[in-house]
């Protein structure tokens, strides 16, 4: 399997950094929602699994910024046959996943009002804590944190977290089940098993 992309096929890389993403856009929800429907508040079970959407979060950020500088750097393979409008909807579904991808991890940070212990090793501050948040928001806009943090807060949670992430990963997966299924092409091939 080459390391690379190929026109033919995603190389091993693409193809581990797009399933790490899938993988770990799934566990934070899984840690969120264990800490909503089974810990109770101020409890060090919901702390853990506060500490545990947080640090997955940061490695997912991490994560997305390898998978960018990749994709830059590789080629993509040749599209399978379409319409035009095929075509244009693929390329705009995946501008979308990308700009989701980066602005997930980023209002998850900047909205968080506690320090990440990353997986219990060491502290990453929290965003009102940094020469950013006071530069730019409390001297540049005049806003407090809890004024900041409220629509950051929102916006992650109840827009992108709550709707728009699951429409989206919805809307991937079925369009590889209909690249898979109905058009009979090798688009979802493209990123298993090449073959």
């Amino acid at each position: 399997m080459a390391i690379k992309n190929t026109a033919e096929n995603y190389g091993v890389i693409a193809k581990s950094l797009h399933w790490l993403t899938a993988f770990l856009f799934l566990l934070p929800y899984c840690s969120v929602y264990y800490r909503h429907w089974f810990t109770e508040e101020k409890t060090p079970e919901n702390w853990t699994a506060l500490q545990l959407h947080l640090s997955i979060g940061i490695s997912l950020a991490v994560v997305i910024i390898l998978r960018v500088i990749w994709r830059n750097l590789n080629r993509a393979p040749e599209a399978e046959p379409g319409t035009r409008l095929e075509h244009l909807a693929a390329h705009v579904g995946h501008y979308i996943l990308y700009a989701m991808m980066i602005v997930m991890p980023l209002t998850g940070y900047i909205g968080t009002g506690v320090n990440t212990e990353f997986f219990f090793l060491f502290d990453i501050p929290k965003f009102e804590n940094t020469i950013v948040f006071q530069t730019l928001i409390t001297d540049g806009m005049g806003l407090s944190f809890k004024e900041f943090e409220r629509p950051i807060d929102f916006f992650h949670k109840e827009i992108m977290g709550s709707w728009i992430v699951w429409l989206l990963i919805l809307g991937h997966v079925s369009a590889a089940m209909y690249h898979h299924h109905i058009k009979r092409d090798r688009t979802l091939l493209k990123m298993i098993t090449g073959r």
